[in-house]
């Protein structure tokens, strides 16, 4: 049908509505049949698969682009899955029972939401109280060259798929649309893996090195950790990590990474360190992503790390600890630390990078934390 005057500007003013879905899931895990992501399995409910995200995806839109009266805007507008909760076993595919639930919402972010700040300590605490006298910063080296080895995390993909004559698909013709991943698939060979996995170096990893170390264990990882928790905490939303920081050189990154630390038991006799999100921040940008700003070597500067949404609950007794590092690669590009133009570096050197824990610095986490419900 022709556009009539004025259409396209009755459509750019319409409030039109939305529906917030989210589930703990990697790329096209929606779609999927199976519960778990990585080294973390969610439990029976957390899979949707084909038949229910096609069904709700189309009820929507028969609602909306159809005008078909199936009450879908009467339905609650978030549904989000609270990570959390489970056994802490291994199940016998050799994952973790991490569980979660689904639950509705009325608004995101929740409006019940209380931010909690936690302070990042000299001592590799997170605290809610800042320091009261002075604690030196924390410092490293960061090596281009031997960059943290990416281990799991909230990403597509990292594959390769092998050659026909290396056992990879031989098609004489295209596959037809809607058929091309099924056929695919199968033989692609994932050399990243996603979702959450002990954060251990081991074997057969990108970046990964004998003796395989915790990524806790490195010397170019700060890690600060609570206590054990004395009661669950649930995080559910956005994070701040916000940060005083210096650097020997004129551009450097700064990475952050949120943690759920199992305790010690029969199947973790070390724990297990499980990856929720994690983000960047090349600091030639901390102030603006058009206009970008050298450093000048071993001047302390604010920046601020966004982390992407999450939802999870850490059970009494975990711990909630948040890495400071300068890469993770290969899902993230590792800096030179030269200052030279983006993608066009002519070397390599290292860093001497710090975070300051001072009283005037105090660098620190805000987690979107959602009270417990009161007991009536």
């Amino acid at each position: 049908m022709p556009a009539k005057p004025g259409d396209r500007e009755r459509l750019i003013t319409m409030t039109l509505p939305a529906r917030l879905v989210m589930g703990p899931w990697a790329h096209g895990g929606a779609r999927s049949d199976h519960s778990h992501e990585g080294d973390a399995d969610f439990g029976a409910d957390a899979p949707w698969g084909m038949a229910r995200y096609n069904t709700e995806r189309g009820r929507w839109y028969d609602r909306w682009l159809k005008g078909e009266k199936n009450d879908v805007e009467d339905e609650p507008p978030v549904l989000i899955f609270v990570m959390g909760g489970g056994a802490g076993t291994i199940n016998a595919e050799g994952r973790l029972n991490h569980g979660g639930v689904w639950r509705a919402e009325q608004e995101w972010p929740i409006a019940r939401t209380e931010a909690r700040t936690l302070y990042l300590r000299g001592d590799g605490t997170l605290s809610e109280k800042p320091a009261e006298r002075d604690e030196p910063p924390l410092g490293y080296t960061f090596d281009p060259e031997n960059p943290v080895p990416t281990l799991g995390g909230n990403m597509a993909s990292f594959s390769s798929l092998p050659r026909p004559e290396e056992g990879g698909p031989a098609f004489e013709e295209i596959p037809p649309f809607g058929e091309r991943a099924s056929a695919v698939l199968p033989h692609v060979v994932n050399f990243v893996p996603t979702g959450p996995m002990h954060q251990q170096e081991r074997p057969g990893l990108m970046g990964c090195r004998a003796p395989y170390p915790l990524l806790a264990e490195r010397p170019d990882v700060l890690a600060f950790q609570t206590p054990p928790l004395e009661e669950d905490v649930e995080v559910t939303g956005p994070i701040s990590v916000r940060l005083w920081i210096s650097s020997s050189a004129p551009d450097t990154d700064l990475t952050a990474k949120l943690l759920d630390i199992y305790p010690p038991s029969t199947d973790y006799p070390g724990g297990y360190h499980m990856n929720l999100v994690d983000s960047i921040l090349r600091c030639r940008y901390r102030n603006s992503w058009t206009q970008p700003e050298m450093m000048r070597p071993g001047e302390a500067y604010p920046i601020t790390i966004a982390l992407p949404p999450t939802s999870n609950l850490f059970r009494a007794g975990h711990r909630i600890r948040l890495d400071i590092s300068s890469s993770n690669f290969p899902r993230l590009d590792v800096n030179p630390n030269t200052g030279e133009p983006m993608g066009r570096h002519t070397r390599t050197v290292t860093a001497e990078n710090r975070v300051y824990v001072d009283p005037g610095r105090p660098s620190h986490v805000v987690l979107p934390v959602i009270p417990a419900p009161r007991a009536n």
